[in-house]
Order: structure tokens, then sequence, then C-alpha cells
């Protein structure tokens, strides 16, 4: 349970700190005044003024948050300097500083995917080299050693490491007593190894697992653009599919990211980093939405605004989000509640 709040609130804290760092850096640059960039929510314990704003240390350590001047959150004593709130601007500006909290989600789970392709590398589905030797199963003890390169079974040649498992299930439920010509430290050994039928998964098991292989700096980042456009079309087809009812989907809130954020955790330090760009995707997705009081509920006021040419009345504006608010609020209690309830259910 610790492992699992501590490890929340590290994901909460650097997504929803590196989103609001998105809204304060660009409206800095854009010349929008800008009271406080929090760090935790709740009553502040330390704060500092710098530049004309304020820098706080807030109790509860979830998240953060930027109060921009002229969006009607100014505090006692509070001062909007003329010209400088976000109300005042074009829209050009408040659509830029809007969306940039999102892009920086979605630039953030780009770089951790690309630390994670540089520094770790995935699974060499390309190759038959063996990245790990499985403890119970009879690799262990059949004389294959990590880095080993499987050349053929049976005389079965096989390149790609999934040709190379398909022939060892399928040579292995012929005879069990299986030929493996391997190529170590440029020589190459033979072995007869006995794979029989695993009790546990009904097939035969060796026990090996594909080695690892890293990227470059620049693939790690061209591949970790392709995987994130690849999660993002499956979210938004899963959402689609949900909203025609041509599927179910899991819908979980923050106990349920809390739950699976420790697992990640005690899962490794890759595995943590992983979820945490998942995260960050879908947070920066999700506020893209055109949903009141979120950033693309903000964001749609200001395409209208461009092309009708015309402003939302504020008034008006404001109610919608205040109503928006209120309805994701509601959601998010039912589904907490559910997670809740799933929790004890299964335990």
């Amino acid at each position: 349970m610790l492992i699992a709040i501590i490890s929340f609130l590290i994901v909460i804290a650097v997504c929803v700190i590196v989103h609001e760092y998105g809204h304060y850096i660009t409206a800095k640059i854009l010349g929008v005044q800008v009271h406080e960039f929090a760090f935790g929510m709740g009553p502040a314990v330390f704060q500092i003024e710098k530049n004309n704003m304020l820098w706080s240390l807030r109790l509860f350590p979830v998240g953060g948050f930027c109060r921009l001047a002229g969006m009607d959150e100014e505090e006692e004593g509070e001062q909007v300097i003329s010209g400088m709130g976000f109300n005042e601007q074009p829209a050009w500006k408040r659509f830029l500083i809007l969306f940039n909290g999102p892009l920086f989600n979605i630039l953030l789970a780009v770089i951790l995917m690309a630390m994670f392709l540089f520094m770790h590398g995935v699974q060499d589905m390309e190759h038959s080299k063996i990245g790990e030797i499985m403890p119970g199963f009879p690799a262990e003890n059949s004389g294959l050693k990590v880095n080993d390169e499987i050349l053929s079974v049976n005389g079965i040649k096989a390149v790609k490491w999934r040709d190379t498992s398909e022939n060892i299930r399928t040579e292995a439920l012929k005879d069990q007593k299986l030929n493996f010509e391997i190529l170590r430290d440029g020589k190459i050994l033979n072995f007869k190894i006995n794979v029989p039928i695993n009790s546990e998964y009904h097939r035969p098991m060796l026990g090996i697992s594909p080695a690892y292989a890293k990227y470059n700096f620049i693939d790690s980042f061209k591949n970790s653009i392709y995987y994130m456009y690849r999660m993002t079309v499956l979210m938004l087809r899963g959402l689609a599919d949900w909203i025609l009812q041509r599927q179910e989907i899991e819908v979980t809130g923050p106990v349920g990211i809390a739950s699976m954020s420790g697992r990640a955790m005690s899962s490794g330090l890759w595995s943590f980093v992983t979820f945490v760009a998942i995260i960050s995707l879908n947070l920066g997705l999700m506020n893209l939405f055109p949903i009141p009081a979120l950033d693309g509920g903000r964001i749609l006021f200001v395409i209208l605004e461009f092309i009708f040419r015309r402003r939302v009345p504020e008034k008006i504006e404001n109610w919608i989000h205040v109503a928006g608010f209120v309805l994701v609020v509601s959601l998010m209690v039912i589904i907490t509640c559910k997670d809740v309830y799933n929790i004890f259910m299964t335990h």
C-alpha cells in the first residue's frame, strides 16, 4: 500500500507539474502575468516571491497548479497589470497558453519513452539471440548461455525470434529431444536438449527469452514518436468503439492508477518510467478533449472565437466551465468508488 501511495504521488507530481509548467513558460514568453506557481495542493507551507510572482510549496504533495492573472482567480491584494491579464490577450496567445499544457505532457511521454529505448531497449524479435535463461525450465541446465544465438533447431534455420520459438514448439511435439546449433563467441556449438511439455502452460517450454536491442539517440526518438502515435490511435479507437457501444472499456480513477503505479514501481525502474510515459500521454490527450473546465473545453471557445470573430460572453463561458467541472468531479467520484469496490472484491 505504501509503495502504491508513494508511486502514485510521484506519477501525479511529475505529470501535473510538467503540464502546468507548459502553461507557465508559454505565458511568461508571451508576456502574460503569472500570480503563482505551486507545487502541491492545499495550504501553503512555504512561499517565496521572485520576479513579481509567488513560488509555493503546498501541504499536500498532489500535483500543483499555475495561477494566471486575469482568470478571476486573484487573491486578496493581488492586482492584474493592465494588458498582462490572460483574458486581455488575443485569441492566438490564449490558444498557445492553453494548448501547451497538454503538449508538454505529450512531449514528456515521448522523452521518457525515448530514454527507455536508448538506455534499456526492447526485446529484439528480429534475431534469435538469448537474453535470459529462466530458472526452473529445461534451458537452465542445458548448457545454453545468455547472448548465445540460435542458428537452427533440428536443422531448421530461423533468423527471427518468433520463427525460432515456433520451431522449438513444433519440433518438441514430434520428439522432445531437440538438436540446437548455437553461435557463441564466433564458434558454432551443438546441444541436445530435452524440451518436455510444461504442466503449467500445457506446451513445450525451453525457458528462454530474447535479448534486448537498444536504439541510438536519434532512432530512439523516432521510434518513441511512432510508439506514442500508435498508442494514441489505439486509445482513440477504443474510445470511439466504447461511444458507439462496439466494445466495453475499463475506466479507472485515482485509486486504480495508484494500484497500477505501485505494481509498475515494484516491477522495476524502467517499468515505472514507461508507466509514467503512458499516464502523461493519456493526461495530455484527455486535456485536449473539448470538455468544459478542461484545457480542451477552453480551447474550443478560442477556436469558436477564431471562426466567428466574436468572443463568447465571459459569464456564459464561466458558467459552462463550472458545469463541466461539476460533471468531471462527479464522474471521478463514481469511478473512484468503483475502483475501491473492485479492490475490496478482489482481495
